[in-house]
């Protein structure tokens, strides 16, 4: 069946701010889909309070309605537009929340509304979980014996019928809110009540717990004509008991036996045909036993995009929810085209001649006294995906995109030696479990004595034993009789020339000048969803090694799919996994950067490893590397590419780093130079800089080591804000108060940053913060916008309310800041964005920081003023244009206001408290007329709550 062309005009609800359990991925989606709707001429409206995101750009809909996710707002775009049907398929459980409250007030049926690509009625029997369980019953799919309670004694009568342990879920929550498995009747209690308690509805399902049993995700579509595919497998490596958020996942499925897989397909087919009669997208869970019966019984159905569409679509090459949403206005599956080979049909399954594995990215270090073990409630705030020719190569490929200064698994001299702290790290599962267990290897720890503790399946851990025995044999070599297929073979295995630097004991350098040597040189290769079995459209490439073949003409070769073209190019570095401190806002610059090069004329290229997002789309740049960020990747693209430049600048720290190595290899950095990069982030020279500009700073001084912060303190005065330069998010800043303070924490920053330089300013008590961000040529300045941060001065201000304009601020200060951002943008050579950070006290402007990059803000004043900034700074990096080139028209009328958005309901012990360190997850804009808004008298007057030392 065509397209139904009664739909003229769709609305899409997105995900709202990113928060833990449900981030960037849903963007992505949302992105997709709307982009999908609109090359089929039909109009799309879209609701998202994320000011972060390129989804709520006008680049992305028709109408971009930045609004609090509310009936209210809903009924607002109802009224100003002629809206046919709402997708609310791929805004995340938010989306559907909202679809569902605002059908129960009637709203759809009061405007005409059409709701497409799934059902209430399925959304409300995979929510209530009792109802759920019954239907599975029902078609013989089967479950793990579960009941629901809706009151305290109802779930203590439950736990004494079934006995421990027990795994308790409360229904309609995210990301595993409020789930966990209990093992005695104090754990039960406290997990009950809790569970009631952030239920919407005050129920939790509690199930007999499926300990050591192997966990599957499987991800389906289903057009109008019941025609349904798979597109693609999962397996966590993690077994049950690990939310699959936080679980490292492996596809496709690795350990399945073909006859089980088939049944479970068969099971996931059947369960999505009898939730409803929808056309679109579903993920389904699955838990197999760990014997030679391969039992398998369901855990949930979520009949919409999920958080794996992302990987599975990026894994895959097939763009799930940019199907998703053609299917929900009509279309059959047999009637698109598969969109990487542009020549096959969408109705097929595709075929995957590599492995992907994704691993989560956690941010414990920012929730002081959290609770880091692993369990049903998902933790993570990221996560990276690694493509290789096994899962051995994709393991430390996805290891290597983490930036946590692990250069992959082991051999960097940061594994763990103690037996007692390896074996309880194997038990109590936490961010670091994979490099435990290759330590405990390491240690000779016996493969079956990992298994009975970890319960992760033994092909698993045999593939990592392999890697720890060639880690072996290639120590007892030197550089000089290292053979080359012991070399060859741990470059397809995935190992990183650092660490087999680090085996043989020589400089990376000079592994990979002899890898050059004995001709074993990295290729790329397509992903294309058919295994090569017809040609692709579209540049998707990831890197291996290969073995080399004979030609038929007798030479020696290995086969390279990606071929460099003449055209000039530019590479830009993507930003990585999303953390605390650089998230979303970073891959906006990213795609609005591949866009104006575009614009320029260059052949756009990225790199990035980051599977939620949208610059890792097959069709956001002409090429794309789904690499890890990491230096020997990102040279051997460069000397296979050979740009013109490399945009560093809006990829956050991520890029930032690299621009070192950048210079020193020669490679050209479009925009500001490495050296006035460094310039800025060594907080010493910079605070030199600004003396010879004549620019206030708070006092300050540099020390190398513990030794010097008691004499400088005395010379400051307390309170002192302690922070080390090159770091992101206020990474280890922190204000203190006394003599033992201060050792403590600059003991502590010198373990954590060796060779680090850490800055002591005098910490201006009382002042008012506010920063501006800019954009320099070289020689004009244009300030996009200024903020006024509402909380005092000594909180991150990616933690701080603010406010564009300032609210506050008289003509004098604000005069003071524009002068100051120009002076500082011309003395660091700025071309392209630059953020800096002012503390004002006393009518007095001092500089806390200048960071000429892309900053956390610049999406935020971009949609407040609707201008694309980043289209603009791009253009003037590549000195394609110069300020005076531009005509800026900032739409100014009232105020925008930032606000951050916190995660602290994952970790209910921890201290809430906030500081100079950055902590939240996710922003969110919020508009006002004057400053009467009952929102904005209500953060004014709550501003001083949490600030903390």
């Amino acid at each position: 069946m065509p397209k139904d062309t009664s739909i003229k005009h769709v609305l899409i609800i997105g995900s709202g701010p990113i928060v833990i359990g449900q981030a960037c991925e849903f963007d992505y989606s949302g992105s997709q889909a709307a982009r999908s709707l609109r090359e089929e001429g039909i109009e799309v409206s879209l609701i998202n309070s994320n000011p972060a995101t390129i989804m709520t750009d006008n680049v992305v809909a028709d109408h971009v309605y930045l609004l609090p996710l509310e009936v209210a707002s809903l009924e607002k775009i109802l009224k100003e537009q002629n809206i046919d049907a709402v997708l609310p398929t791929m805004g995340g459980q938010t989306a559907l929340n909202l679809c569902i409250e605002a059908d129960k007030d009637g709203l759809w049926e009061e405007h005409n509304v059409r709701i497409i690509g799934v059902d209430i009625d399925a959304i409300n029997i995979t929510e209530d979980r009792e109802e759920f369980r019954k239907l599975m019953t029902k078609i013989g799919v089967g479950m793990a014996p579960a009941k629901t309670a809706t009151s305290y004694l109802k779930g203590k009568e439950i736990a004494q019928e079934f006995g421990f342990p027990l795994c308790i879920r409360a229904s309609y929550t995210l990301g595993g809110s409020g789930a966990t498995f209990v093992f005695n009747k104090d754990e039960f209690e406290e997990s009950l009540s809790r569970g009631l308690e952030i239920s919407p509805i005050h129920e939790v399902m509690i199930d007999k717990a499926l300990l050591g049993w192997k966990e599957f995700e499987l991800e389906l579509l289903r057009d109008s004509n019941d025609n349904v595919i798979i597109i693609c497998s999962i397996e966590n490596m993690d077994p049950m008991g690990i939310h699959t958020g936080d679980s490292i996942t492996v596809a496709p499925a690795m350990t399945l036996s073909d006859t089980t897989y088939q049944r479970m397909r068969d099971m996931a087919i059947h369960m999505m045909r009898s939730i409803g009669n929808f056309a679109g997208g579903c993920n389904v869970q699955f838990a197999v036993s760990p014997d030679e019966k391969e039992d398998i019984v369901a855990i949930e159905i979520n009949p919409r995009v999920s958080r794996s569409s992302a990987l599975a679509s990026k894994a895959t090459g097939y763009p799930i929810a940019k199907i998703a949403a053609k299917l929900a206005i009509g279309y059959h599956l047999t009637e698109l085209d598969n969109q990487i080979t542009k020549t096959t049909s969408a109705y097929f399954e595709p075929t995957l001649d590599y492995v992907i594995v994704k691993i989560p990215r956690w941010n414990f270090d920012k929730f002081e006294g959290a609770d880091r073990r692993l369990g049903l409630q998902m933790k993570s705030v990221g996560e990276v995906m690694g493509i290789g020719r096994s899962f051995q190569e994709a393991l430390h490929k996805a290891a290597q995109s983490l930036e946590i200064k692990r250069n992959g698994l082991g051999a960097d001299g940061k594994g763990e030696t103690d037996q007692n702290k390896v074996l309880e790290a194997l038990e109590k599962a936490s961010w670091n479990r994979v490099f435990m267990i290759y330590d405990a290897m390491q240690l000779g720890i016996p493969l079956r004595r990992i298994h009975d503790i970890t319960k992760i399946d033994m092909w698993f851990l045999r593939q990592i034993y392999e890697l720890v025995q060639l880690q072996a044999e290639i120590e007892t070599h030197n550089l000089e009789n290292l053979p080359r297929e012991l070399l060859l073979e741990a470059k397809t295995k995935g190992f990183a020339d650092r660490q087999i630097a680090h085996m043989i004991g020589v400089l990376e350098s000079e592994v990979h000048q002899k890898r050059e040597e004995l001709n074993i040189k990295r290729v790329w290769k397509l992903v294309d969803t058919c295994a090569a079995e017809f040609p692709a459209q579209t540049p998707y490439y990831y890197s291996t090694f290969e073995y080399d073949f004979q030609t038929a003409e007798g030479e020696i070769s290995v086969e390279n799919e990606s071929e460099a073209s003449d055209r000039r190019k530019i590479i830009v570095l993507g930003s990585g996994p999303n953390r605390i401190g650089q998230g979303i806002e970073f891959d906006y610059s990213c795609v609005h950067g591949v866009l104006a090069a575009k614009e320029c004329d260059y052949e756009t290229i990225m790199i990035n490893c980051n599977p939620e997002t949208v610059s890792t789309d097959f069709d956001t740049a002409d090429k794309l590397y789904f690499e890890p960020v990491f230096w020997e990747h990102i040279y051997d693209i460069i000397l296979h590419e050979k740009p013109d430049g490399v945009i560093v600048q809006l990829g956050g720290q991520t890029a930032l780093k690299l621009a070192e190595k950048l210079d020193r290899f020669g490679i050209p950095i479009a925009g500001t130079s490495y050296q006035s990069l460094d310039l800025a982030e060594d907080r010493g020279r910079f605070s030199e800089l600004l003396r010879d500009n004549d620019i206030p700073y708070p006092r300050f001084g540099v020390i190398t080591n513990a030794e010097e912060a008691r004499e400088l303190a005395d010379q400051l005065g307390f309170p002192i804000l302690v922070r080390p330069s090159y770091v992101l998010g206020g990474q280890g800043m922190k204000i203190v108060i006394n003599q033992d303070e201060l050792e403590h924490h600059v003991v502590d920053l010198f373990k954590a940053f060796p060779g680090n330089r850490v800055l002591l300013d005098h910490y201006l008590e009382g002042a008012i913060e506010a920063e501006a961000d800019a954009i320099c040529d070289g020689e004009d300045v244009y300030i996009m916008g200024i903020m006024e941060h509402v909380e005092p001065c000594g909180i991150h201000s990616g933690d701080s309310n603010a406010t564009l304009p300032p609210f506050n601020l008289g003509d004098l200060i604000i005069q003071q800041i524009e002068d100051h951002t120009r002076k500082i943008a011309l003395a660091l050579n700025t071309v392209g964005l630059i953020n800096i950070q002012f503390a004002v006290k006393d009518d007095k402007v001092y500089i806390i920081e200048a960071n000429p990059r892309a900053s956390r803000t610049v999406p935020f004043i971009a949609k407040a003023y609707d201008e694309p900034y980043v289209n603009f700074a791009t253009k003037v990096m590549l000195g394609e244009k110069k300020i005076k080139d531009f005509k800026f028209e900032p739409k100014r009328k009232g105020w925008a206001i930032k606000q951050p958005v916190f995660s602290f309901n994952k970790f209910p012990n921890v201290n809430k408290n906030l500081g100079p360190e950055m902590k939240s997850t996710g922003e969110k804009i919020y508009f006002i007329d004057n400053l009467r808004d009952p929102v904005f008298k209500k953060i004014y007057a709550e501003r001083n709550l949490y600030l903390s030392k």
